[in-house]
């Protein structure tokens, strides 16, 4: 896989191809453009992703010959770290990751949404939880410190149960994993409480490991907050805006496609979660995943910054966040 390079790096790096007579393509500024990779994660938030992979929708907006690569990503820490090194070029990733990287100098844009809605409180079936209540003592987990669905979660203890995690001397200890092992764990006995996106919400469900404890309407910003955003760099963004323009009509086509076609995008949904984590969901499991969750490429950045401003009131954030800058709709339009 190719990366894209700094301006700088590739400079040198086409002088040497000239002396080697390579016809590699490249645009004014240096950059190739000839290769691209796109990232996103094998969730149900993610869906506009899996689409434009299967009908090859970025190939039909991007310049002719141009190859297009896919990498999934169990985290939005390392997606986030892909974007900015350049092994990726833009993809799906939650708000969480996103704002906390734009916080901490990561040059980035979010040029669109990806969907609204899909994360869902899960309590362990015996874990003796019929209520948030009952979570003081308890073990809950989520897929990284400080992710999207974490601070949904904990903003929600927070305001409405006076609850924090063990982080900040809290009452409910605070582990982390990939949620596609959320249904294992609860079998195990491992952990009480899931803060969790869909699918796993509801393979969960079907399995009869846990119970839905909250719903996503009532979990904190369920139903406003992105749920996946579309990023890519503010270098790509600043020296080859007509390819971000390209790369965002091939996501706004993908995320049209699953709101006219929603039986088919299932399948393919179905189909590349079993490619990507050897899982294959049932049609129920995504029946019910997709109840709770609206595909949009639409975002507002209101909804962004009240989420980025609890993610500092529970500690997540060393300093109040402006996320002035972070969002670029002009690719939307």
């Amino acid at each position: 896989m190719k990366k894209w390079l700094s301006i700088v790096t590739l400079a040198l790096l086409s002088l040497v191809l000239a002396a080697c007579g390579s016809d590699a393509g490249a645009n004014s500024d240096g950059e190739n453009t000839d290769e691209i990779t796109i990232g996103y994660f094998p969730n149900i938030n993610h869906v506009a992703g899996m689409v434009a992979e299967k009908q090859d929708l970025y190939s039909e907006t991007l310049p002719d010959g141009t190859k297009v690569n896919y990498q999934y990503f169990p985290d939005g820490s390392s997606f986030m770290t892909a974007v900015e090194t350049g092994d990726i070029q833009g993809g799906l990733v939650g708000p969480g990751p996103a704002m906390n990287h734009f916080t901490s100098g990561a040059k980035i844009n979010v040029v669109a949404a990806g969907s609204t809605g899909g994360t869902v409180i899960m309590a362990r079936e015996g874990a003796g939880i019929s209520s948030p209540e009952d979570l003081a003592g308890k073990t809950f987990i989520s897929p990284r410190v400080g992710c999207t669905h974490d601070v949904q979660f904990e903003t929600m203890m927070h305001e409405e149960y006076g609850m924090t995690s063990d982080r900040i001397g809290g009452e409910m200890k605070h582990v982390t994993g990939k949620p596609a092992t959320y249904a294992s764990l609860f079998e195990a006995g491992n952990v009480d409480v899931a803060t969790v996106p869909e699918p796993w919400a509801s393979s969960i469900e079907e399995q009869g490991k846990g119970k839905v404890l909250v719903d996503t309407p009532d979990v904190a910003y369920g139903e406003t907050l992105p749920a996946a955003v579309f990023v890519t760099s503010q270098e790509l963004v600043e020296n080859n805006p007509d390819m971000v323009e390209s790369i965002v009509e091939a996501h706004k086509k993908a995320t049209n496609f699953i709101n006219e076609n929603p039986e088919e995008a299932k399948q393919i949904a179905i189909d590349k979660i079993k490619e990507i984590t050897d899982q294959e969901l049932s049609k129920g499991v995504i029946d019910q995943a997709w109840e709770r969750i609206d595909f949009t490429y639409e975002i507002e950045e209101k909804h962004l910054q009240e989420f980025a401003n609890s993610s500092y009131e529970l500690e997540f954030l060393k300093e109040k966040p402006d996320l002035t800058g972070l969002v670029d709709k002009s690719f939307l339009k």
